[in-house]
């Protein structure tokens, strides 16, 4: 072999070697991270059963958590991301129906998945947002419980997930939010009961689930990890909707369109949850995004 050819062999035969290596550190490093168990005892919660709270249960899960967004409208689990380099990841059957969790979890098993994303055995839950619920005071708590437990049961088993060589490197670097319980305080006590009201606290406690889009901000932006055909985020703060008044902020999530009457893309927008939110709770929430500090398009 001439002299040049072989040292191209080496310098070769080094690259692919070095990439090995840090392929082999970047699954090791992050399998690791995602074995490893958490530790939250959880909050043992009453739970009743009375209607009233089994229908504050299904407005929770349903219009304020959007939980069928990932779940499924039968909440007997779903598809959320299916980009093989990425993830593919796929929400669990909450229902007790075959292939479902329902049938095995305890109250304090509930409590500790939503409110902590920590399975039964003590895993850490993939892409769970519990660092959203975590903000449901016990009072929601038990009632999203309550309503889970009396699911119509679904037979379906979801595909089991899995986690591509991007995004391993993705959640490594912090862009990608694979484990939620590692960003919470385990230990922190939740909020207190706020009153359901017109106000901008109430629609802080609410605002949770839209910052998991949105972005901590509200500032909108590309979801780090998300596939390249889904549509960034709007900018939410006054700097983005500024300009809409509270019967235009309402229309778009009632209807699902902007002051000037053009559409907005449902396929991304859940308007098929948030036109459940009562009206005090619109008004909660526009109250609160105008006290967001304005922040640029994309700062997430």
């Amino acid at each position: 072999m001439p002299r040049f050819a072989r040292i191209f062999a080496i310098v070769l035969g080094g690259l692919v070697g070095t990439a090995v290596v840090g392929v082999l550190i970047i699954y090791g490093v992050s399998q690791r991270r995602m074995d490893a168990h958490a530790e939250a005892a959880g909050h043992t919660l009453p739970v009743p059963s009375d209607s009233a709270t089994v229908a504050r249960g299904e407005h929770v899960v349903k219009a304020i958590g959007m939980c069928a967004d990932c779940h499924g409208a039968d909440l007997g689990g779903g598809t959320v991301v299916d980009v093989p380099i990425v993830a593919r990841l796929h929400a669990a059957n909450l229902t007790a129906g075959a292939g479902g969790i329902g049938g095995a979890m305890s109250d304090l098993d509930w409590e500790r998945a939503i409110r902590h994303g920590v399975a039964p055995d003590g895993r850490k839950l993939l892409f769970m947002p519990s660092h959203e619920y975590a903000r449901l005071n016990d009072a929601d708590a038990a009632a999203v419980i309550a309503y889970l437990k009396q699911l119509p049961k679904v037979a379906r088993t979801p595909e089991p997930n899995s986690v591509g060589l991007l995004g391993r490197l993705l959640f490594l670097k912090g862009d990608l939010e694979l484990l939620p319980a590692d960003l919470m305080d385990q230990a922190a006590a939740h909020p207190a009961v706020i009153a359901p009201a017109p106000t901008a606290e109430y629609g802080a406690y609410l605002s949770a689930s839209c910052g998991g889009c949105h972005g901590k901000t509200f500032s909108g932006g590309p979801i780090p990890g998300a596939p390249p055909d889904w549509k960034p985020p709007a900018n939410i703060t006054p700097e983005g909707i500024g300009h809409y008044s509270e019967a235009d902020f309402m229309r778009a999530l009632r209807e699902g369109k902007r002051p000037d009457g053009t559409a907005l893309d449902t396929a991304y927008m859940p308007v098929r949850w948030t036109q459940y939110l009562t009206d005090d709770e619109l008004r909660a929430l526009y109250a609160f995004l105008k006290t967001v500090p304005p922040k640029a398009y994309g700062g997430r």
